[in-house]
């Protein structure tokens, strides 16, 4: 029964005015068929009316004796082992789980710092094997064969030195064959001008550009005939078969004719320029016992060897020079790989961190509020919505006794009441249990 009800039991209620006498109120119930929560209230009902007629309803006295039966219903309480069990069952069940949640929790601890250490080490792996690739990529140059490249030590410094000497030679072989093909095909000779002037002149391309399209073409073309043929030296020297050699025999020996083709014309038309009536007509004969023939012959075809020796030379210090780099590169994108592993291990591991100690604080909340339901478990649960039952029926027992004993005007038994159950609230209010939820339980240090 609320304060309410309390109030409007006896707010309009005539009270005779009879003699103070120590009475307990009379009941009709037949307390063998009580059960025994009504035998209970019951007993708070008399207890109050008992207490009300020693203290002649003094509210004051009330608030003392409130807190005599708060202690008296703790102690009741304390006294029910299989209700205490009952109302503990909850929070026995959310140790339990809590407990199990805390096995859990520990194990994906463990986890994660196994999983923190084995990242670690992966991490330090990775920057050994780096450290190891950048030494590799500097060492690799002066010591190829070290680790299994076969590569000629010090092929960087012969390729450069071969594409230097080979700029040169193609300049003079590009001089040359221009020079010596105008001659041959183009040119016509001046008795007034020497050997030298005849075969290499330095005007050639001037003048086959005036000569015409046709000319112009033929010697700025020929040059590359030379080079070209210079460069199959070098492929067909790459592959050392049988095959090969036939062709590069036959390369030499076409270049040798054209070279003597050449060397002929030049030849032919200095005789011409220079025979008499005696002289007999220009043959092979005569060219071979010519020193000039064989001088452009050689002039031409040795330098173009030669040429061809130092393109093939170069070209096979490149390969060298290259498999050292394609090593190197090789190694730099390893390292590169392993630079995105270290930085995708790093953000797991960031996460993991994160996760970390997030489980920790997790496990310490769970821990705290284990040790929060051992106190619960430990100690007494008061139900406060059963205390507040008790206690209005100790209040009804106190006020009954006012209403029916006290001799004094309606005005003031009605303040005596309404002192009552301000006293009466103000003692729920002190022991938590005048809360909107009747369920709230709280623990007690008994």
């Amino acid at each position: 029964m609320d304060t309410t009800s309390i109030k409007n039991l006896f707010k309009l209620k005539s009270v005779p005015i009879e003699p103070k006498i120590e009475q307990l109120p009379k009941t009709e119930q037949n307390t063998e068929e009580e059960s025994p929560e009504e035998s209970r209230k019951r007993t708070y009902h008399e207890s109050g009316y008992r207490d009300s007629s020693r203290t002649n309803g003094n509210h004051s006295t009330l608030s003392i004796c409130l807190d005599a039966v708060y202690s008296k219903f703790q102690n009741e309480e304390k006294e029910m082992v299989e209700k205490q069990q009952k109302l503990k069952e909850s929070y026995v069940n959310e140790q339990k789980n809590r407990e199990t949640e805390i096995k859990a929790l520990t194990v994906s601890q463990e986890t994660k710092e196994e999983q923190l250490r084995n990242k670690n080490k992966e991490i330090e792996n990775h920057q050994n094997t780096i450290e190891n690739l950048k030494a590799e990529i500097l060492d690799l140059p002066r010591n190829p064969e070290k680790y299994n490249v076969k590569a000629t030590k010090g092929a960087s410094a012969k390729f450069w030195i071969g594409l230097i000497l080979l700029i040169p030679i193609t300049l003079y072989l590009a001089t040359f064959y221009i020079s010596t093909s105008y001659s041959a095909f183009f040119k016509s000779f001046d008795a007034k001008s020497t050997v030298i002037q005849s075969v290499l002149d330095a005007n050639a391309w001037m003048k086959a550009w005036y000569d015409g399209f046709i000319e112009v073409a033929f010697v700025t073309l020929i040059p590359f005939v030379f080079l070209g043929l210079g460069f199959l030296i070098h492929m067909f020297g790459e592959n050392k078969n049988r095959a090969n050699y036939i062709k590069l025999g036959l390369l030499f020996i076409v270049t040798f004719v054209f070279d003597s083709i050449l060397a002929y014309e030049i030849e032919s038309k200095l005789y011409e320029l220079n025979k008499t009536f005696d002289s007999p007509p220009f043959d092979l004969k005569i060219a071979f016992t010519k020193i000039q023939f064989w001088g452009i012959i050689f002039a031409g075809f040795i330098v173009y060897i030669i040429w061809g020796l130092v393109f093939d030379f170069v070209m096979k210090e490149h390969r060298e020079k290259d498999k050292i780099k394609s090593e190197q590169e090789i190694r730099q994108k390893k390292v590169i790989s392993l630079s995105e592993k270290i930085n995708i291990l790093k953000k797991e591991i960031e996460e993991v961190i994160t996760n970390t100690a997030n489980t920790k604080e997790l496990i310490i909340k769970t821990r705290g509020r284990i040790e929060e339901l051992q106190n619960i478990i430990d100690g007494v649960i008061i139900p406060t919505k059963d205390y507040k039952l008790y206690a209005s029926e100790y209040v009804q027992g106190w006020i009954t006794f006012i209403g029916e004993k006290i001799a004094v005007s309606r005005t003031e038994k009605q303040t005596m009441i309404d002192d009552c159950i301000a006293t009466y609230n103000t003692n729920l209010e002190n022991v938590g249990a005048n809360s909107d939820n009747q369920n709230l339980v709280y623990l007690s240090s008994l």
